[in-house]
Formats: structure tokens, sequence, C-alpha cells
């Protein structure tokens, strides 16, 4: 028998995002569901395609995540967040 890792807290939370994707800096707009030290639970509409390394930025964070998608399943991804940096320049939020 095989002693499982527990699994870290997640606090629930609802806050408006956007995935910022490529060179051209294009958004998807998202909801995170759920967030803590190293990842978090996105709500994105199911026939968007996600990229595997994006930057999500959190408004009310202040924040840009650069983030890695770690699975999908439906609206529902999983990221892992692998590093922080200053709002985006262009954002207006």
């Amino acid at each position: 028998m095989t002693a499982e890792t527990p699994r870290e807290h997640r606090p629930r939370v609802l806050k408006r995002a956007s995935i910022i994707t490529g060179p051209s800096k294009s958004e998807i707009s998202c909801i995170v569901r759920n967030q803590h030290l190293n990842g978090a639970e996105l709500k994105v509409p199911a026939d968007v395609p996600v990229p595997e390394l994006f930057t999500l930025y959190v408004p009310t964070d202040g924040v840009a995540y650069d983030a890695r998608l770690r699975w999908r399943r439906g609206e529902r991804i999983g990221i892992e967040l692998i590093g922080t940096r200053p709002k985006p320049r262009f954002h207006y939020g």
C-alpha cells in the first residue's frame, strides 16, 4: 500500500483574469476558480485552445503569472504558476 501525498489546500476564489498568448499578446478571458501558491484552476470556454505556456494576468492581484497548462477537462483547466512579472503595460485593467 502506498501513501498518497496530501493535496495542497486550494482556497476558492472568483477572479476575472486574462490568458495572454503569443507575440501578438492576444487575450482569452477566463475566471480563476481556486488558487494556491503553486497553481490554480481556471474556467475557460471549452472550444477555446489554450497554449502550454502563457501569461495569466489577474487585475485584482495586480500581477501577471507565468503559467504552464497541466490538465484540461471541458471548461476547467489546471495550471502551474511558475513565476511572476509586473502588470503588462498594454493591459487596460
